[in-house]
């Protein structure tokens, strides 16, 4: 860019649009040249955008500012002088088309009763993008939805600049960003660099303007407006990386491990003899050592699906019935567990009773079981069982709960649990995180959800650093199924890590903000699981 275009545009950006439009009220057209300038990106950009053809969009804009000077007088709210051009321009677009669909001799004859005003500079164009470069740049723009490639063929004939095309548009910064992901995603890779290039050779200059300005010297100046007020503007807001899926999987595992210790340790603290110790021990490397071979077994397949890439569908699909079939079986084997221990607690009681001699250690102690004397609606607000599971014991219940098996209205976190908020090996609620999780969003080593995280996730939307499979996406590390959308090493889609899919998981601040979100609730989660065997250790645990 010269210096005196430079100059030029600097003197345009120091007068506001309702200052320039006031000038044009009184026929001041140099007013309505700086207008121009101003806007002739922003009118010919959205014409081509609609259009993909350089020489026609030029001439609706151009057709639009003419009619834009005309009509200026009815401008009621000269701060909003950009949206009221982009709606004349947008109307004269859906003319164009018509007279097309009608009559396309018509519409040719029809453009001529505007002036070929800017024909130097079409002339400039057609050094610098020839017929067969301009119809290639379309074939790859036309392939893009029309809410993607406005903001692509702003931004590069806006200098590159987001800020500018957020301007125009009445965008944000961050959903520029979002949709010139999308839309470059879009794009074919081998069209890309030349799309980029042809756009910024593309854009109109002051031959352009002198143009405009050529068509209204013989215009009478538009009448003044009646009344100018408001100011206002619009802005709109609009899923995860492949790493990100991973790292939200590790640390599903992560706070899987860490709630299975915490589980362990308060087992020991409620156990009374060596047999109750030796069952609680077996019982977490039985519930554990599941889990290493569902692991080893998912890896398994998929090395193998890497060596043996002409098997990869079908060994995708075991993957998928070895993890349901673990998801449907695990639950049992920890239902058949706790059967055992309540049976145990049992025979233990008659045959050691000297071991529950403690008052502590009675069925009906207080140190075993916690409940609020506050309740609402029947229900105590907090209900805790700290003892282990006895013989006949019922699941308990309250708004917050805890134990072997818990029901909270709340909260709620147990072997067993199920609430608007669950922790525990098999959780059910709205937000669920455990060793097999099912709620709306789950969070754990197998997760069923509409989103659903962790080592291996099944849902609507599927995120698992060892598997996922999701009706309509999935991303992962390992095994990634879905009907639509899927990115994985091994992905199985309509579209699977193709631009397409690329585009629809492109957002440029979804892995961070996804993260820390998950980080969050982890850590929210875990500080109850914690608290609960601090407090069976306190109550239960060893004397000091």
């Amino acid at each position: 860019m010269n210096e005196k275009t430079r100059n030029s545009m600097a003197v345009v950006q120091e007068q506001s649009d309702a200052e320039l439009v006031a000038g044009c009220l009184e026929g001041d057209r140099e007013s309505f040249a700086r207008i121009v300038e101003r806007y002739q990106r922003l009118l010919c950009s959205l014409a081509f955008s609609a259009t993909g053809d350089l020489s026609k969009s030029e001439d609706i804009a151009q057709d639009a500012f003419v009619t834009a000077w005309q009509q200026l007088g009815k401008l009621r709210e000269p701060e909003k002088l950009r949206s009221w051009l982009s709606g004349i321009v947008r109307n004269r677009i859906r003319r164009t088309w018509r007279s097309a669909e009608r009559d396309p001799v018509a519409l040719s004859e029809g453009e001529e009763t505007i002036p070929n005003l800017a024909s130097g500079e079409n002339c400039a164009a057609g050094e610098a993008m020839e017929k067969e470069e301009q119809q290639l740049l379309w074939k790859a723009l036309q392939s893009v939805p029309e809410r993607y490639r406005e903001p692509l063929v702003l931004y590069y004939r806006e200098e590159h600049s987001v800020k500018a095309v957020a301007a125009s548009l009445d965008l944000t910064e961050s959903a520029v960003k979002q949709r010139l992901t999308r839309g470059r995603a879009l794009l074919k890779q081998k069209l890309l660099q030349f799309v980029e290039g042809a756009l910024e050779r593309s854009t109109p200059g002051p031959v352009f303007t002198a143009g405009v300005i050529a068509a209204i010297a013989t215009l009478s100046p538009p009448a003044k407006a009646a009344v100018t007020i408001g100011l206002g503007a619009a802005a709109t807001h609009v899923s995860a990386t492949a790493k990100t899926a991973s790292l939200a999987g590790l640390l599903a595992m992560f706070s899987g491990a860490i709630s299975a210790v915490f589980s362990v340790r308060a087992g020991l603290d409620q156990s009374r003899t060596q047999n109750e110790r030796r069952a609680t021990v077996w019982t977490a490397a039985l519930l554990f050592g599941s889990f290493v071979v569902l692991i080893l077994a998912v890896l398994g397949l998929r090395f193998a699906a890497a060596r043996w890439t002409e098997h990869s569908v079908g060994l995708a699909v075991l993957s998928q019935v070895v993890v349901l079939g673990f998801a449907l079986s695990w639950p049992l084997l920890l239902k058949s567990l706790l059967t055992h221990a309540r049976n145990l607690r049992g025979r233990e009681r008659r045959e050691n009773p000297e071991a529950f001699a403690d008052p502590r250690d009675s069925v009906d102690s207080k140190a075993g079981t916690y409940r609020s004397h506050f309740e609402l609606l029947g229900i105590p607000f907090v209900h805790i069982r700290f003892a282990g599971p006895e013989p006949g014991s019922k699941p308990v219940v309250g708004w917050i709960a805890g134990g072997d098996r818990a029901i909270g209205i709340l909260f709620a976190w147990g072997a067993f649990s199920c609430g608007l908020v669950s922790v525990g090996a098999v959780s059910v609620g709205v937000f669920t995180l455990g060793a097999v999780g099912v709620g709306l969003l789950s969070l754990g080593s197998v997760a069923f959800g509409y989103l659903s995280v962790g080592a291996m996730a099944i849902g609507q939307h599927a995120i698992g650093s060892l598997s996922a499979m999701g009706w309509k996406s999935a991303l992962g590390g390992g095994f990634v199924l879905a009907r639509d959308f899927a990115m994985g090493p091994i992905a199985l889609a309509e579209h699977a890590n193709d631009a397409v899919a690329e585009a629809f998981f492109a957002n440029p601040h979804g892995d961070t903000l996804m993260l820390i979100f998950f980080v969050t609730v982890t850590l929210m989660t875990l500080v109850p699981v914690y608290l609960y065997a601090k407090g069976v250790r306190t109550r239960l645990g060893p004397k000091k």
